[in-house]
């Protein structure tokens, strides 16, 4: 009997030992990916009054309300519904930002980032931000504001900020590489590439796609392996509007007028509404696409913007939301970046 029994201990113990190898051995489940961010900009055109804009809170991560911008002197003014806003997407646990500047921003901004009219900003700018309750400000200069001065900002309003537990974001555009130093984009919290506007009504001789998946493609593929900036830290940022090329196409419009206006037109990135006039935008199967790559190669996504969203199936913000509960916990086949 107690042969038999040391044999039976013997047995399990070759068992238990087996399975702790057996755990090192076996392919591990794959770890879930960290918070994807979903970040939209919202106009300031879209808070007149104290109604709040209807749309999915529980499809965002963060709010970007654009542009909150100082007067000359370098004051904010009081907006109609902010605060109402700012509450409505706290308790939804979504994060607000002010974004401030824009693509042109006010004449006088240059000003502003010089000398000691920078650090009266920065101190204004930190002195708002706690006052309203807001999470943070998104940094958004372009085009000749975007000079020698914007490394200094960016920096000054980084380390004034997060003393006060607030967060630093900024957009950038890959067509102004050269302007953004490896210092100031070392202070932002994360990037939101702003991947469109390729071309517009600004170049009516080249006509075409002004967001292409390629240059979504193109972007994550510099600001990653070019500028070394963790793909965590970076957003792809996608259009919800179109632009119009031809003698009688419109400038621009958004995707819920495209849609409306044009049945189908969901499904593909251009329509065509006469023999010479085309507008250009990306359809859902085009963001469906970005929001995996982003999903592999990025942090999360950013759009531009959030009320030029479609209604129902149509709707961008939540094919989106399909595409990240679809793919988030399962396994991607990897998406090539060249």
């Amino acid at each position: 009997m107690k042969k038999v029994f040391k044999i039976w201990i013997s047995i399990l113990t070759l068992l238990v030992i087996f399975s702790y190898k057996a755990k090192d051995t076996l392919p591990r489940q794959k770890a879930p990916v960290p918070e994807f961010r979903v970040i939209a900009y919202m106009q300031l055109d879209d808070l007149e009054n104290d109604d709040q804009p209807a749309f999915d809170f529980g499809t965002i991560t963060h709010l970007n309300i654009a542009f909150i911008n100082p007067d000359s002197n370098g004051d904010f003014p009081e907006i109609p519904g902010i605060d109402g806003l700012i509450e409505a997407a706290h308790k939804k646990h979504i994060k607000v930002m002010a974004s401030t500047g824009g693509g042109p921003s006010p004449e006088y901004y240059c000003d502003l980032l010089m000398g000691e009219r920078r650090d009266e900003l920065i101190r204004k700018m930190v002195r708002y931000v706690v006052d309203k309750q807001f999470d943070g400000i998104d940094v958004d200069i372009e085009e000749e504001s975007l000079d020698e001065n914007y490394e200094a900002f960016v920096t000054g309003l980084s380390a004034a900020l997060k003393s006060n537990g607030k967060m630093l974001t900024a957009a950038v555009a890959t067509a102004y590489e050269s302007n953004y130093t490896d210092k100031a984009l070392a202070c932002m919290d994360f990037l939101n590439i702003m991947s469109y506007d390729k071309t517009g009504p600004w170049q009516p001789a080249i006509a075409g796609p002004h967001s292409p998946y390629e240059m979504a493609i193109a972007d994550l593929d510099y600001w990653t392996n070019i500028r070394g900036i963790p793909k965590e830290k970076l957003n792809l940022g996608i259009p919800f509007y179109g632009y119009g090329f031809g003698p009688h196409a419109p400038a621009a419009m958004s995707f819920k007028e495209i849609t409306g206006k044009y049945p189908g037109s969901e499904l593909n990135d251009q329509v065509a509404i006469s023999d010479q006039d085309t507008i250009y935008y990306n359809g859902i199967p085009t963001i469906q696409n970005k929001t995996r790559l982003a999903l592999q190669y990025a942090g999360g996504i950013m759009i531009w913007q959030l009320m030029q969203d479609a209604d129902g199936n149509n709707s961008l913000l939540q094919n989106i939301n399909t595409v990240i509960q679809s793919v988030i916990f399962s396994d991607m086949q990897p998406i090539p970046l060249n």
